[in-house]
């Protein structure tokens, strides 16, 4: 039975490992769910794109099996080249800049309404 430190041990040579690939190759290799999360594009898409030979991947072994790693590079330029990818970017800074315009009508309703307590 493996003990939690035989588990620490083999977490930490994986993460040796991956520090090797990065220093071997100028872009750094990454999970998929480290390229999903710094680049927002979805494991499904990335899976698609490796399968399709449109971003290189390579299998190494993990604490839990085989583990697949992206150049997070070639993510990123993959994600700009998508028009879908694209949208919902800008969809989310639409969002982000309507946000900050709710909050600051928020503020000034705050303010009228503090103004109108006191009279």
């Amino acid at each position: 039975m493996e003990t939690p430190s035989d588990w620490e041990d083999r977490l930490a040579r994986w993460q040796n490992e991956l520090e090797l690939f990065e220093q071997l190759d100028e872009t750094p290799w990454v999970t998929l769910a480290k390229a999903e999360a710094e680049t927002g594009v979805s494991r499904s898409a990335l899976r698609s794109w490796y399968r399709n030979g449109e971003i290189q991947s390579r299998l190494v072994d993990g604490p839990n099996g085989p583990q697949r790693l992206v150049q997070l590079e070639a993510v990123i330029e993959r994600a700009a080249a998508s028009p879908r990818i694209q949208r919902r970017a800008e969809r989310e800074v639409s969002l982000e800049a309507q946000v900050t315009l709710l909050r600051h009508r928020v503020d000034q309703l705050e303010l009228r309404l503090a103004a109108l307590e006191r009279k």
